[in-house]
């Protein structure tokens, strides 16, 4: 099978996140627009683990991971189990602390649609946490100006891997599309 991404949204977002719009615009131009696939992620962790495993059933090690927040932490526990490369954009490093927060009814972005985020779906996150990473694996893209999550705790889980460390911007990774030649050079595409 030809090189393919599997990009995985972040909390309360959806495939109609302006990177994933802007990615799909990419490479339909390039008429690769096959290659990218991007499911409405479940609020249900383990549920969202399945829809991607399902993806990554179907394609194996010519798929690579790009997760974006609580995408990027579902990448990593991925890219673990299965072998695969990840590219990370603002990544939830630490989602069971960081998303606490949220418990209770949440919206989605972009659908509108309302669901409750329980402790329960952070138990499920606990189950997804990866202790050990394989630095060669990982692209990390960060802003400092990153207003919901801290840059610097992606930086130093991600240490030896390889970093993109950006000035400025904000959580939906404002310089994607400035970036996205490194992006798709790293998916193989």
């Amino acid at each position: 099978m030809p090189p393919a991404i599997l990009y995985l949204h972040g909390f309360c977002s959806s495939p109609n996140s302006w990177k994933v719009r802007l990615l799909a615009e990419h490479l339909a131009g390039r008429g690769q627009a096959d290659r990218l696939h991007c499911p409405a992620l479940s609020h249900e962790p383990r549920h969202a683990i399945a829809q991607a495993e399902a993806i990554i059933g179907e394609h194996g090690v010519d798929l690579t991971l790009v997760g974006s927040s609580l995408g990027g932490f579902y990448a990593t526990f991925l890219a673990e189990k299965h072998g695969l490369r990840a590219a990370l954009i603002n990544p939830a490093v630490v989602a069971p602390i960081s998303l606490h927060k949220y418990l209770g009814v949440q919206q989605n972005l972009h659908t509108g649609e309302s669901f409750e985020f329980t402790a329960e779906h952070i138990r499920q996150l606990r189950s997804f946490e990866v202790p050990q990473l394989t630095p060669e694996r990982y692209l990390l893209m960060v802003e400092t100006g990153d207003e919901v999550l801290d840059y610097r705790q992606a930086v130093a889980r991600y240490a030896g891997c390889r970093q993109i460390v950006l000035e400025g911007g904000d959580h939906s990774f404002t310089h994607f599309p400035d970036h996205l030649p490194q992006l798709l050079e790293f998916c193989g595409l």
